[in-house]
């Protein structure tokens, strides 16, 4: 997809910006914006680690359009009963807890800038159908598919959009997805360029699940 155009000129941040997926994201936003994709380290789950996270675009930029929010932790597979105390704390700190202080550091910059702005989520499928061995990391992803609601109820007459995209997970039997295709990094940097660009600005408080339709033929099998 050229981006080009829907993203000319944005600011992002993208937290957890390496690997394949991330990587997706950060070369749509540098294609259409910037020549370049600045690489920070920081704890996205503490206040200071969003003080320095949001040091370079407002000192650089003077500007910040959106967050797109992807670091996540999932310990592995594991029993609910077996899961260790301090395992069950990380997945929360990263998962939720991140999103709380993007939140509250962010929307006060974002509430002075009379423009469209937006937080975009990204998490999978577990948030809505959880499986065995990850019922704690699927509560965790629940989490912020409900906080993604309510922030966008709360935060839509200020303009200052919250999106949630849920893609299949990688491991996910292509021969149960109508679409007979697995959902790839591209298709998920695609939809977050879409959802940064001034074409999606009337979204705000939904989930964009990209499954092949593989929810739904779940539950015609069942009928059937």
């Amino acid at each position: 997809m050229d981006s080009g155009g829907r993203l000319y000129s944005k600011v992002a941040i993208v937290t957890g910006g390496a690997g394949t997926l991330k990587l997706a994201f950060s070369k749509n936003f540098s294609f259409a914006s910037n020549p370049a994709v600045i690489a920070l380290q920081a704890d996205v789950a503490a206040e200071d680690g969003w003080e320095r996270i949001l040091k370079f675009p407002l000192h650089t930029f003077q500007r910040l359009d959106i967050v797109v929010n992807k670091a996540g932790v999932n310990p592995g597979a594991c029993a609910t009963i077996d899961t260790a105390e301090a395992d069950y704390d990380r997945m929360m700190r990263v998962n939720v807890k991140a999103l709380y202080y993007s939140v509250i550091m962010v929307v006060p910059f974002f509430l002075q800038s009379n423009r469209e702005v937006g937080f975009i989520k990204v998490s999978n499928i577990p948030a809505s159908r959880p499986r065995l061995g990850a019922v704690w990391y699927a509560a965790s992803k629940a989490a912020l598919t409900t906080a993604n609601r309510g922030l966008g109820l709360e935060w839509a007459p200020h303009h200052v959009q919250f999106n949630f995209v849920q893609p299949i997970l990688g491991d996910t039997p292509m021969l149960t997805i109508p679409m007979r295709r697995l959902t790839t990094p591209a298709d998920i940097g695609n939809t977050v360029a879409w959802l940064s660009s001034d074409e999606a600005t009337m979204l705000t408080g939904a989930v964009v699940v990209l499954d092949g339709v593989r929810g739904i033929w779940g539950n015609v099998k069942e009928i059937l």
